[in-house]
């Protein structure tokens, strides 16, 4: 298991955030996300993501506006999209773009760099965990092991009350080290990867989840 580190690289600010969705989704890659507990911290460095735009972007939950529901994809970005996926499990984004402009990146894979013992924890209470690259392999698992919920929805990672903190180590990964391609689950025009090849990863990373296109539904 991982050994404790403290995150390297400058904490980004408002403006790096408020880019567009698919820019902030690539330099997402390769950052240590940071959830400090009264149990522990954990930290994540971040290695698959989806962008997921508003009122132009089918496969968004903003598809149709804004709601209760997805508000906090309308926030400034640097705040926390959670929401509870079939009733089941939270995922977690990231808000980009300006305030009153939804937009968000889902966070679909990580490597734990340090709390690995906390993180394994948290993740054998919900399941079974075969293997260490498994900690936060999948958009549910990388919530339960950073140890975040739905209670984090609309908190705002430049606020150090909220204890998550993203930092962003080196120049993040070249080109040629992420892979783009269409999204998990999503149906019609919004999961066509030509369309939208908005599932972004780094190239041989075993924290990387496998890709899943959505099942037909039975008539």
């Amino acid at each position: 298991m991982n050994q404790p580190a403290t995150p390297a690289g400058p904490l980004p600010d408002r403006a790096w955030f408020e880019r567009p969705v698919l820019d902030v989704a690539a330099d997402l890659l390769g950052t240590h996300l940071t959830h400090r507990t009264p149990e522990g911290t954990v930290t994540l460095r971040l290695t698959e993501v989806e962008a997921y735009g508003g009122a132009d972007d089918p496969g968004s939950h903003a598809a149709r506006g804004v709601t209760v529901r997805n508000r906090s994809m309308a926030l400034a970005g640097g705040h926390l999209y959670a929401y509870r996926h079939l009733g089941l499990h939270t995922c977690l984004n990231v808000v980009t773009g300006p305030e009153g402009e939804p937009a968000a990146v889902l966070l679909r894979g990580a490597e734990v760099v340090s709390g690995g013992e906390l993180a394994l924890a948290r993740r054998t209470e919900r399941g079974v965990v075969r293997q260490e690259r498994d900690l936060a392999r999948g958009p549910a698992r990388l919530t339960v092991a950073l140890g975040a919920g739905v209670d984090h929805d609309g908190t705002d990672l430049l606020d150090a009350a909220g204890g998550l903190e993203l930092r962003v180590p080196g120049a993040g990964p070249a080109d040629g080290e992420v892979r783009r391609g269409p999204r998990v689950g999503v149906s019609g025009a919004g999961g066509d990867g030509a369309l939208f090849p908005w599932r972004l990863w780094l190239a041989d990373e075993p924290t990387v989840s496998a890709y899943r296109a959505v099942s037909p539904r039975r008539r």
